[in-house]
């Protein structure tokens, strides 16, 4: 058998210093994490943080800069996530849009909230992703290619 990471993407918005989160049903549990799903195939890293974001938020996404590359494997499943997060802002919303299936809804919360809820976050990498984003890590978009045949 092959092991193979499961690849996700995550999108780190700030709004007036509050940050876009999920609540959704995780192993019978509602948890906060930042807009993030898994990479389909045939689309692109940024495709897919697009995709993700308005599928779990109903805000259109602009990428802007990567913020990093984050592995961690699960301690109970057995299954490891390369997490590719992005910082972006949100560009317009969609209030009428039905949000995905298992997504409570999306909220903006500050790092203090975001902090306090601690116990609530799907993975260690959401905390994670929200301090590297305020110590000011960035990497440019163009550090991702798509290479084509």
């Amino acid at each position: 058998m092959i092991w193979k990471p499961n690849v996700v993407v995550a999108a780190i918005v700030e709004r007036d210093g509050r940050f876009l989160l999920v609540e959704e049903e995780a192993d019978g549990e509602t948890v906060l994490n930042q807009p993030a799903g898994h990479l389909d195939e045939g689309e692109s890293l940024i495709e897919a943080v697009v995709r993700e974001t308005l599928e779990e938020t109903a805000w259109h996404f602009e990428p802007q800069a990567l913020l990093g590359v984050y592995r961690w494997p699960h301690p109970t499943k057995g299954a490891t996530y390369l997490r590719f997060a992005f910082i972006g802002r949100a560009v317009r919303h969609d209030p009428e849009r039905a949000l995905d299936h298992g997504i409570v809804r999306a909220v903006w919360m500050t790092p203090e909230e975001i902090r306090a809820s601690r116990a609530r976050h799907r993975s260690p990498q959401v905390e994670r992703c929200l301090n590297d984003y305020l110590a000011g890590q960035r990497f440019p978009l163009d550090l991702l290619a798509e290479v084509k045949i």
